[in-house]
């Protein structure tokens, strides 16, 4: 049985759970709750199954996997169910290209340790802090639309069934939302993630439906 290490508003925990929901794979849910007690993801006892005290962290049996993309390809490889990444390797790739603009650029700048850092070191108020994502929110997805509007219009990023790519669209136009970013002028991504949220697999995995959500 598969332990899931997460937290309700992590867009790397939401990538997963969409993932799962997907493949049809269960999992045993453990919340690290990222405000509380100073941070649960901070203890020994987190660090010893994650060193870089983030979530999520899977578990299989003896099997450990950090990071949402490898988590999510594991999945995809290990489990059977709709495959998340194309057959073609030029497709294969240019999903994985989509899916890390959001996951190694535009993510990483919203992540709490940097947003505490910004507020803990150079005193930004939470204005300067909902700039800051704004301001890298939006460059991405503006990459990301224009990535897109080299393709044919289709239901999905790429295609007529959700991929990597859609899984993850979706958490970081919900992070959008968070930080006030306007996606006014990219409609292919408002209309991709309207097409995505309408199926069970993305509404179940919405933060608002985790067993730890907080209002």
């Amino acid at each position: 049985m598969i332990r899931f290490h997460g937290y309700f508003r992590s867009s790397s925990a939401y990538r997963c759970r969409i993932a799962f929901n997907l493949k049809g794979v269960g999992y045993d849910f453990v919340s690290v709750h990222l405000r509380r007690d100073g941070g649960q993801q901070k203890t020994p006892e987190y660090r010893a199954k994650n060193p870089q005290a983030l979530v999520p962290t899977l578990e299989a049996g003896e099997f450990r996997l950090t990071q949402s993309l490898a988590i999510i390809e594991w999945l995809d490889e290990t489990h059977p169910g709709p495959k998340l990444l194309p057959e073609d390797a030029n497709l294969r790739a240019q999903v994985r290209a989509f899916s890390q603009v959001i996951a190694c650029d535009i993510h990483p700048l919203q992540n709490l340790r940097v947003l505490d850092y910004l507020k803990g070191i150079f005193g930004a108020d939470q204005a300067a802090l909902d700039a800051w994502c704004g301001r890298w929110i939006a460059d991405g997805l503006a990459a990301c639309e224009a990535l897109l509007a080299e393709r044919a219009p289709s239901t999905f990023c790429f295609g007529e069934a959700p991929s990597l790519a859609d899984i993850c669209l979706v958490p970081q136009v919900f992070s959008a939302a968070r930080f006030g970013t306007d996606l006014t002028a990219m409609p292919r991504l408002r209309a991709i993630a309207a097409a995505c949220e309408a199926l069970p697999a993305f509404a179940d995995a919405h933060p608002k439906n985790q067993p730890d959500w907080e209002a």
